[in-house]
């Protein structure tokens, strides 16, 4: 999937809003069922060791039980990167004040497959 500038910051801003909604489904639509997410958070919420979550049916859970962690979830778009097949958006959580570029990459269908996540270090 190639992306102009509008067409990555439509996309942005709905994965924006629907986080915001804490509509996890809406989120999901996106992404492939073996989709993988890469983050240090996986850890802090999972336990040590734990650095990917890999399937939709997991990532689903996984994403549930962090909106049970910060219940005021909310994303501040920053940004939004272009690359090939791939976006990188930059926002900052609101509720525990962290910045973070989420790095999403895209199949030829147009649905994310991976996703690898990094985190101001300030926080």
């Amino acid at each position: 999937m190639e992306f102009t500038q509008q067409t990555a910051n439509e996309f942005s801003t709905a994965w924006i809003n629907a986080w915001n909604a804490h509509d996890i489904e809406a989120v999901l639509k996106h992404y492939t069922e073996d989709f993988e997410i890469i983050t240090p958070m996986a850890e802090k919420i999972l336990g040590p060791g734990n650095r990917s979550v890999r399937g939709k049916e997991n990532v689903r859970i996984y994403w549930q039980k962090g909106l049970q962690l910060i219940p005021d979830l909310h994303f501040k778009l920053l940004e939004v990167f272009v690359g090939i097949e791939s976006l990188a958006i930059y926002y900052q959580n609101t509720a525990t004040n962290t910045k973070v570029v989420e790095n999403l990459f895209f199949n030829k269908g147009g649905d994310v497959y991976k996703s690898v996540v990094m985190y101001s270090s300030e926080n």
